[in-house]
C-alpha cells in the first residue's frame, strides 16, 4: 500500500499522529471514518497523486496507530474541535498553509469542524455519508434509532468496550477481500487494541454531547460554511433512505453547495475508489503552471445544484 509515500509519526500538541503523505501539487487531507484507519484510502490516495495532488492520510486521534490523550469526563479530549486542531497542526508541520479536506463518516464530522473553525486554511471541503450530528439528533425518530442504534449503545459507559473487546472481528465483520489484505491486517491490529476501541467510542460519546453543543452554538450564531462544499453519499447505505435528498439539509449550512449519490456501499474508498476519485477531481482544481485554477472546474460532473 501507498508505494512512494512517506510514513511518519508527527507530534502535535495533544497527540502523536501516524500519517502517510506523498505527491506534489495542491494538498488534499483525507480523513477516515469508524472503525477504519488512514489505510482505508489505499486505492484513492495514489490515484489522486497521479492526478496532480499532494495527499495526506492520517489516522485520527486514538484511531489506528495515532495516540491521543486519555478520555476526559466531558469527552472533550475526543471532540471534533480537538481533532480538527490536530489536523491543522499536522498540515502546518507538513508545510501546507491551505488545503482541500475530504472526510468520510466520523472523519467527515472532523472535516466539518475544521472548515467551520479554521476556514482560512481550507480551500474546498468534501463530506461523504454525512449530515451534521445535530441534524441527525433533531430528526431522531424510531427509524433512526433502529438503524443507528450503535450511536446510543456506544454512549453507554464501559459496556461497549467489553462487548467489542470480547471478539472485535465478529463485532465489525470486515471483509478482507473488499478491504485489501494489507488494509485489513492494519485495521485488525487496531481494533484488537483496547486503547483504540476506547478512543473510537469516545469519538461517539463526544458526538452526542460536546460536538452536538458546538454545532448548535454555530447554528444559533448564524455561522455557515464559507468554503465550497461537495456532499457525496453512497446509494447502498441509508442516508438518502432516512432523509431524502441530503442537500436539502445542507442548504442551511453552506453558501456554495453541490453533491450527488455514488453507487457504493458505505465504505466507498474501498468499495468504489474509482468512482470516488472521479467525483473528487472535477471539484478539486489543479492549478496550471502559472498557479491559476482552470476555468469551469465543475464542468462535466454530475452535480445537483441547490
Amino acid at each position: 500500500m501507498f508505494d512512494g509515500f512517506t510514513v511518519a509519526d508527527v507530534p502535535v500538541d495533544e497527540a502523536r499522529l501516524h500519517v502517510r503523505h506523498g505527491g506534489t501539487g495542491p494538498a488534499v487531507l483525507l480523513l477516515h471514518g469508524h472503525p477504519r484507519t488512514g489505510a482505508t484510502w489505499h486505492a484513492v490516495a495514489p490515484a489522486l497523486v497521479a492526478r496532480g495532488f499532494t495527499v495526506v492520510c492520517p489516522d485520527l486521534r486514538g484511531y489506528g496507530r495515532s495516540v491521543g490523550p486519555p478520555p476526559a469526563p466531558d469527552h472533550s479530549a475526543h471532540s471534533k474541535r480537538a481533532v480538527a486542531r490536530d489536523m491543522v497542526q499536522l498540515m502546518t508541520t507538513l508545510g501546507h498553509e491551505r488545503f482541500h479536506v475530504v472526510g468520510h463518516d466520523r472523519g467527515a464530522y472532523v472535516a466539518l469542524r475544521l472548515a467551520l473553525d479554521h476556514e482560512h486554511r481550507v480551500d474546498r471541503l468534501t463530506l461523504v455519508d454525512c449530515i451534521p450530528i445535530s441534524e441527525h439528533l433533531a430528526r431522531a425518530d424510531a427509524r433512526f434509532a433502529t438503524a443507528w442504534w450503535h450511536w446510543f449503545f456506544f454512549a453507554q459507559p464501559e459496556v461497549p468496550e467489553r462487548v467489542i473487546g470480547a471478539d472485535p472481528l465478529a463485532w465489525y465483520r470486515a471483509d478482507p477481500r473488499t478491504m485489501g489484505a494489507e488494509n485489513h491486517a492494519e485495521w485488525s491490529a487496531a481494533v484488537h487494541d483496547p486503547a483504540v476501541v476506547r478512543a473510537m467510542l469516545e469519538d461517539y460519546r463526544a458526538g452526542l454531547t460536546v460536538d452536538r453543543r458546538h454545532e448548535e452554538e454555530d447554528r444559533a450564531a448564524g455561522r455557515r460554511l464559507s468554503v465550497p462544499l461537495l456532499v457525496l453519499w453512497t446509494l447502498r447505505d441509508d442516508l438518502e433512505e432516512l432523509y431524502g435528498d441530503p442537500l436539502a439539509i445542507w442548504r442551511a449550512w453552506a453558501d456554495d453547495l453541490r453533491g450527488y449519490g455514488i453507487d457504493s456501499g458505505h465504505h466507498v474508498a474501498e468499495e468504489a475508489p474509482q468512482a470516488l476519485v472521479d467525483a473528487l477531481t472535477p471539484f478539486l482544481p489543479v492549478p496550471d503552471a502559472a498557479g491559476t485554477p482552470p476555468d469551469g472546474v465543475d464542468a462535466g460532473g454530475p452535480f445537483r445544484m441547490p
